[in-house]
């Protein structure tokens, strides 16, 4: 700034004549000259800042694909100006969203969620876009984000072939080590097509587990598994794959969340075409996996997430396959291009579950969330939309903001709300 005013004075001296009347041509042509050059550097400098600049509640609308009218349980405070998450805390009161409006940067707050500012990922943002996501901060301060590029989707589907060969979506992971300001470059860890990130957990022991996916063929199929690292993301362990066959671009199994039991087992639910979760345990920290079979809670082929709180509870909050009250919907599927099966589709109500006694039992599923699904989808999205309701309100976020308080979002539908656990688990 001092360089400057010095420039505008000599530029002055110039352009005043140095006795006599004012030449009016030239005063008007030095104020001209400097008001540009203010604006030059007010340019630069909001250029430079723009990095920085703190969100506004206008900027975390709900994308329009999303932004329909939907009804909310009467205990929930609904709270537009959230990112979409999901989240992790940091410190007292900092909180780090994976979500950002670009797909490019994490968004940073130092206010408990009040105000956010993003942060930069990708050194080269012409070869990364984050899809899917994960995040967690180890108990060493590392902060862990695995995700998908969509910069690199390659998706091949063949109604024909009933089958996506060489279909490519892959897994990355990055870390940063100074709370979210700088990230290392990504690594790969495959690039199978990866359907869905789905959570991330940071273990008693300090190991991070996540959850991905792997397009298999012949016929085209879904199977899940998960990444360990126990070394703070510099090194990664995939664990076996769970293939329990169908066939489809939803076919097979998909999108697992996973928790920590309080004897050290792990856990996972496994979205399925069958009407409910399927089950699978891990004695080993997550690098073997078991199926277990049915876990008998009905679900709608859309992923849950399970969260271990402060509490010691669990929660679930997931789509049940049929309305309240109701024990049917249309059918769709069962031709071997969406699913191998027939599939109840529904994904108009979200609903929420706690467990007291580490997933073994739930309380009476309570909907937290819904919105009219307005039938099917005319039109079709890479194969797929004609199966797909018009409204959903599903793949949720569940963050614990503090014990006791949950923040909830959903990634496809409106829905941003905070949730007290004491209005809902009795």
């Amino acid at each position: 700034m001092n360089k400057y005013m010095l420039n505008s004075k000599l530029v002055s001296n110039q352009l005043r004549p140095s006795f006599g009347k004012v030449d009016l041509k030239n005063e008007i042509i030095f104020r001209w000259y400097a008001l540009d050059r203010i604006l030059l550097v007010c340019f630069v400098l909001w250029f430079l800042t723009m990095p920085l600049m703190g969100f506004g509640q206008e900027q975390f609308s709900v994308p329009e694909r999303w932004d329909y009218a939907y009804e909310a349980h009467p205990a929930l405070e609904l709270n537009q100006n959230m990112p979409e998450g999901p989240f992790v805390r940091i410190g007292p009161k900092s909180i780090v969203s994976a979500w950002s409006p670009s797909g490019q940067d994490v968004l940073l707050s130092n206010d408990n969620g009040d105000t956010w500012k993003k942060s930069r990922i990708f050194s080269d943002t012409s070869q990364f876009k984050i899809n899917a996501k994960a995040i967690q901060q180890t108990k060493d301060g590392v902060i862990v984000l695995a995700f998908t590029n969509i910069k690199e989707a390659n998706w091949t589907w063949s109604d024909e072939l009933k089958d996506a060969p060489g279909a490519v979506l892959p897994t990355y992971v990055t870390r940063s080590m100074d709370n979210g300001n700088t990230w290392t470059k990504p690594v790969k860890l495959h690039d199978d097509w990866t359907g869905h990130i789905a959570k991330m957990i940071v273990t008693r022991d300090n190991h991070i587990v996540f959850t991905s996916m792997m397009m298999r063929h012949n016929p085209g199929r879904h199977t899940v598994l998960t990444y360990m690292s126990a070394d703070n993301g510099e090194t990664w362990t995939r664990s076996n794959v769970i293939d329990l066959g169908g066939s489809g671009h939803h076919g097979g199994v998909t999108e697992p969340t996973l928790v920590e039991l309080k004897d050290g087992s792990l856990r996972m639910l496994i979205r399925t075409n069958w009407m409910e979760f399927w089950d699978a345990q891990s004695l080993d920290g997550g690098r073997t996996w078991h199926p277990l079979g049915p876990s008998r809670i009905p679900a709608s082929p859309s992923h849950g997430q399970l969260q271990r709180l402060s509490s010691g509870r669990i929660v679930l909050v997931w789509n049940r396959p049929f309305p309240e009250g109701s024990n049917s919907y249309p059918m769709v599927g069962g031709d071997q291009v969406w699913s191998a099966v027939p599939v109840s589709n529904f994904r108009g109500e979200l609903s929420m579950a706690f467990s007291d006694d580490e997933g073994k039992s739930w309380s009476t599923p309570t909907v937290i969330a819904s919105t009219k699904t307005l039938g099917f989808r005319k039109a079709t999205a890479g194969g797929a939309g004609k199966y797909m309701p018009q409204r959903e309100i599903s793949y949720p976020h569940v963050f614990e903001y503090e014990p006791g308080v949950l923040w909830i979002t959903t990634a496809r539908g409106p829905l941003r709300a905070i949730v007290k656990e004491k209005d809902f688990a009795k």
